[in-house]
């Protein structure tokens, strides 16, 4: 092999080799780095304007490139639990790739990093919620009279009413959210999908993961809860449903309870305007979905 034909296969090896970032997209987690001498970066905005010109760079050049939440206190953790020094780019460079295989990320396609970061923390955030819902569930135990396990019960009845609520969809964008409280604290999960014209069904299997979960903790845990339902079809108004939360049920909401619930500020209790345009309807009977028994 010539040393030109080296140079080629190099190059073109470089290109097929994806990389992963890790981002310290919050000003706090940025001054935490800034404790170890090796981390040159003096400032946040900087920083990230470096972070930006490299993901360029990157593309410029044919690279595959991700982006995944860079938390400090993970990372000294992980030094500790492996022997590395976290004083060191191969620390960091270790725990990064750590990240690309253990952690949400997102890819970078072309948009500045001030509208990546968000989709970023969403899917964090996603991720996070998934598996603290996980725990409780695990952590629910067995029913003391048939010995069922109630998280994994609770999971099936919850993929059956969401199946139920997708199944009978209107065409259009739609867009569930589900939310329970625990011990006053919201656990909320979110779904986007679409019912196209001919009956067909595009969801994000992440997000209905999430969503699911979410509301089989509910039922585990028979706390408060509810599920709304916003459909967004050309031609007409926005239409808005939901249920509530009654144990195992998904119990309708009626429209003058729907418009309760959009026109109050969920933190102060305080009516708010409602919204222009926007269609309140009963939610439909979830039927005989909503009669099977769960723990």
């Amino acid at each position: 092999m010539t040393h030109a034909e080296h140079d080629t296969t190099q190059h073109t090896l470089r290109r097929e080799v994806a990389g992963t970032i890790g981002l310290l997209a919050d000003p706090d987690d940025f001054a935490a780095m800034r404790r170890y001498d090796t981390f040159t970066f003096r400032d946040h905005d900087g920083y990230l304007r470096e972070v930006e010109r490299l993901l360029r760079t990157l593309a410029a050049e044919g690279r595959h490139t991700t982006l995944a939440l860079f938390d400090p206190e993970e990372y000294a953790q992980f030094c500790t639990e492996t022997g590395l020094d976290p004083d060191t780019p191969d620390g960091r460079s270790r725990f990064t790739a750590e990240l690309a295989a253990t952690s949400p990320t997102v890819t970078y396609d072309g948009r500045p990093l001030g509208d990546l970061v968000p989709d970023l923390l969403d899917e964090s955030l996603r991720h996070s919620t998934i598996e603290y819902a996980e725990r409780l569930l695990a952590d629910t135990g067995r029913c003391a009279d048939c010995g069922e396990d109630i998280g994994l019960a609770a999971f099936t009845r919850a993929a059956l009413l969401l199946s139920r609520i997708l199944d009978t969809a209107t065409p259009g964008m739609q867009h569930i959210v589900c939310s329970v409280t625990l011990d006053t604290t919201p656990l909320l999960g979110s779904l986007h999908a679409e019912r196209t014209a001919d009956g067909l069904l595009h969801l994000d299997e992440t997000e209905a993961l999430e969503v699911t979960t979410v509301l089989a903790v509910g039922i585990a845990k028979q706390s408060p809860g509810g599920l709304v339902q916003r459909t967004t079809a050309p031609g007409r108004p926005d239409r808005v449903c939901g249920w509530r939360l009654h144990g195992e049920h998904l119990k309708p909401l009626t429209e003058a309870q729907v418009f309760d619930a959009y026109c109050t500020d969920a933190h102060t209790g305080d009516p708010v305007p409602p919204e222009p345009g926007l269609d309140y309807a009963q939610a439909p009977d979830l039927g005989p979905y909503n009669d099977p028994h769960t723990h």
